[in-house]
């Protein structure tokens, strides 16, 4: 047995591990918004010490004691979430979103539920990722009293067993900045998608985050684009 656990150890010595912070936007069936997102903010295990500190850091030089939220965006906390940005890619941190259009979701012909699409998605959004050369912890944003159960069903889903997945849990947005950072990101693009919106603060940053990328923030990315990866969900 001491055998076997050594050689386990040998194995993973080379394995690197990332950590996936996973929120979602618009994923109610009937919340009357046409488009639902599943994201993530990752980063490698070994660089989350420095992030943290980063962040913080930023956080102390515009004296903001509040958590990282979309919502809070205004003209007066513009700087702060502008440099957020920058260092977001200014770093190896990655951001991918599943977006759908739900107005296109027809679950009766596929003899779906709602939740059953729901779960779908999110397996596309961390499956193609997942490299089974390296491991990967993946956290989920507590949103209601149902989070634990989403867990559970995604860990069977995913089959995390059998995988490189070594953890799957919820935690709540206020313990991590980086999963503060996904409902940064992830609150542009539905922003953005919705259209029409009047908080200049907001549009800014929308027009900072398409000055790094080299698609319309309306557009699905290449498939290899690992940085800001978008996936326009097609439902035919």
């Amino acid at each position: 047995m001491l055998l076997y656990f050594c050689f386990l150890e040998i194995l993973t010595m080379g394995l690197k591990t990332f950590n996936f912070y996973c929120d979602e936007s618009c994923h109610l069936e009937n919340d009357h918004q046409s488009y639902m997102l599943i994201s993530y903010v990752s980063s490698a295990y070994n660089q989350i010490g420095l992030h943290n500190a980063t962040i913080r850091q930023i956080k102390e030089k515009h004296q903001m004691n509040a958590e990282i939220k979309w919502s809070k965006v205004s003209h007066s906390k513009y700087g702060f979430y502008a440099d957020l940005i920058d260092y977001f890619f200014a770093t190896e941190l990655q951001f991918r979103a599943i977006v759908v259009n739900k107005t296109r979701i027809n679950n009766i012909a596929y003899g779906q539920s709602f939740d059953d699409f729901y779960y779908k998605m999110y397996y596309q959004l961390l499956h193609h990722k997942i490299d089974m050369e390296h491991r990967y912890n993946v956290y989920l944003d507590v949103k209601d009293t149902l989070s634990a159960y989403k867990v559970k069903k995604l860990k069977e889903i995913l089959n995390i067993r059998y995988s490189s997945i070594r953890n799957l849990q919820n935690i709540r947005s206020h313990e991590s900045l980086l999963m503060q950072m996904t409902d940064l990101l992830m609150g542009a693009i539905s922003y953005h998608l919705r259209g029409g919106g009047s908080v200049r603060a907001k549009n800014r940053l929308i027009e900072k985050i398409q000055g790094h990328c080299s698609l319309p923030l309306t557009y699905s990315t290449p498939r290899e684009e690992s940085k800001f990866n978008l996936f326009f969900i097609d439902l035919k």
